[in-house]
């Protein structure tokens, strides 16, 4: 602990040192450095002074032998300092101590006889201090046996890193999540967001929103951590907001209760028709994807996506598609198993299958949990086929869920693994232009990602992006700016790049007239440009600078001619 202490304290001295305030970083970065340094500083203030006399005393009794007897003073110390002051204390003590016996080896066996032995001798002063604490005290002790047994110890559990606030550090009562994926303590992000930030705390991406959704999952894992380990359960936020319910007639339902039972039939035609018909009805309005999905129908849908009948999976895929738009449908259409099976129809299916099986991970993935979820079950290289060799409406489709999916940062590295990159690059530059604005909204989610970053500048997007700059709509320029400002971030061949290409003056046009983040981007391209052409300059200065004077030297030691005394 004292190693811990003494590196916490090196680290926060050391960052303390640093004048990041002058270093070329962004307002997000330093807000980082501000984070970290604040928390070494919150860890460096929670140290408590080392305990000395009270290791002094354990080591004395320690090391004499076990029937040698113990100042009584040192003994009281020692209850006091260890908060060992009552029979229920030291019988636990006790218990973990036996405890540990059942799960170590032999070799420490000594050290635990002995250790045994301040306990007893611990135990018989406080019952001579006070004798009536035995006897109100001997019923909750006697289960001490019992808990030996099982090599259970009341060691303070130590908090998993995942149940922890990344602000606060601390176990998460009301987790939620925020547009990046990340997870919050619900009034630590608010107390960030509220402060005019707009970046996610643990991964500077830029928030999409300022939507907080609860993360019941999450919540129900710390919850069942706390009964196992015997702390204290959060209490829960507000209840689940009611679930929606159908206003369908009687009649309705029962036509909906007779195709779920076609879906299980033993018939394929009687399950094309079934499916069919629950596709057509899941489009026509939201009281039947409410009743549809009250009936059971999800699982039986999710079943027949793995049927080897191209026709009765499209139709499964697309009903699921449709159930989605309804809310309280996503959850259940994801608990109840569906991704992978929409993934294997992304990969398998007819190319209408492909595309609504896109446009239905595209749905799901509005819920941010749900973005990890599909990126795990392997939906990003799939999609990226798609976007390349897919009908318009299919690439539209695959642009758009693999947008919502990326703004997870945990995919950003797997979809430009996939070969995202050159597609997107391949659509940027396309006679027809028909996905330049998906293919831009992309990359400027991409080039935040160190991968993403080092792909786009290896497919050579630097000219493309700055005709885009020249030539293109607003929000184009606007994410066209926004890419090259990651690539130019420490990386000087880009920005001898963008200078050669003449990209000041649409820059600055820009910076007048382009949107609010356009300007806000431009403004710190053209901060880096001139920032670079400063630092170019420096060498060259000091080179000329002992010329200019060696000349100035000759100059004013030799004669001036005729003509230097007209001139004068």
């Amino acid at each position: 602990m004292n190693k811990f202490h003494e590196v916490t304290a090196q680290l926060e001295q050391a960052l303390s040192g640093v004048h990041y305030e002058e270093l070329d970083i962004s307002d997000e970065v330093k807000e980082q450095v501000e984070l970290v340094l604040s928390q070494f500083q919150r860890a460096k203030g929670r140290v408590d002074t080392p305990g000395t006399e009270l290791h002094e005393d354990l080591l004395s009794i320690y090391s004499k032998s076990i029937d040698a007897a113990i100042d009584p003073v040192v003994l009281r110390q020692l209850v006091e300092k260890l908060q060992l002051t009552g029979i229920d204390d030291l019988t636990q003590e006790s218990c973990a101590l036996h405890g540990m016996i059942t799960a170590t080896g032999d070799d420490i066996e000594e050290r635990i006889e002995k250790m045994s032995v301040i306990l007893r001798k611990m135990k018989v002063f406080v019952l001579t201090e006070n004798p009536e604490s035995d006897s109100s005290s001997r019923e909750k002790s006697s289960t001490c046996s019992g808990q030996a047994s099982t090599g259970t110890t009341y060691k303070a559990p130590v908090i998993p890193d995942d149940f922890r606030c990344p602000i606060s550090l601390e176990l998460m009562k009301d987790p939620v999540i925020v547009s990046s994926g990340q997870t919050y303590e619900r009034s630590s992000i608010e107390k960030w967001l509220e402060a005019g930030h707009r970046t996610c705390p643990k991964t500077q991406q830029v928030l999409t929103s300022n939507t907080l959704t609860p993360n019941y999952v999450l919540l129900s894992l710390i919850a069942q951590w706390c009964e196992a380990n015997g702390v204290e359960p959060p209490k829960r936020p507000g209840s689940l907001p009611n679930k929606a319910t159908s206003a369908c007639t009687p009649a309705e339902h029962s036509k909906i209760e007779d195709l779920l039972r076609k879906l299980t039939s033993g018939k394929p035609e009687d399950r094309l028709s079934a499916t069919g018909e629950i596709r057509l009805l899941a489009k026509r309005n939201a009281d039947n994807r409410v009743a549809i999905a009250e009936a059971g129908a999800i699982p039986l849908l999710v079943d027949l996506l793995s049927t080897p009948d191209s026709r009765i999976q499209e139709h499964a895929v697309t009903a699921l598609l449709n159930l989605s738009i309804c809310e309280d449908n996503k959850r259940s259409i994801v608990t109840s198993g569906a991704v992978p099976g929409i993934v294997h129809v992304l990969k398998k299916g007819s190319m209408e299958a492909r595309e609504n099986a896109a446009a239905a991970l595209f749905s799901l993935s509005v819920i941010d949990e749900n973005k990890v979820i599909i990126g795990t079950y392997g939906a990003i290289s799939p999609l990226v086929t798609l976007l390349s060799d897919g009908t318009q409406r299919g690439k539209k489709d695959a642009a758009t869920a693999l947008f919502n999916l990326c703004i997870y940062q945990g995919n950003k590295g797997k979809a430009v693994r996939a070969g995202v990159v050159p597609t997107l690059m391949q659509l940027l530059t396309e006679p027809q232009g028909g996905m330049v604005d998906e293919a831009l909204a992309i990359l400027a989610i991409l080039a935040s990602h160190p991968e993403g970053k080092a792909a786009i500048g290896a497919a050579g997007a630097v000219p493309v992006l700055v005709n885009v700059i020249a030539n293109g709509s607003p929000r184009n320029k606007e994410n066209a700016v926004a890419v090259l400002v990651h690539l130019c971030s420490g990386d000087q061949h880009h920005i001898v790049e963008v200078q050669e290409l003449e990209v000041m003056g649409p820059l600055l046009d820009l910076v007048q007239n382009g949107t609010d983040r356009g300007k806000r981007k431009a403004t710190q391209l053209l901060e880096r440009i001139n920032r670079y052409a400063e630092q170019q300059k420096q060498p060259q200065l000091q080179a000329e600078a002992p010329v200019h004077a060696q000349i100035h030297n000759q100059l004013s030691q030799s004669p001036p001619s005729s003509t230097d005394s007209l001139d004068s």
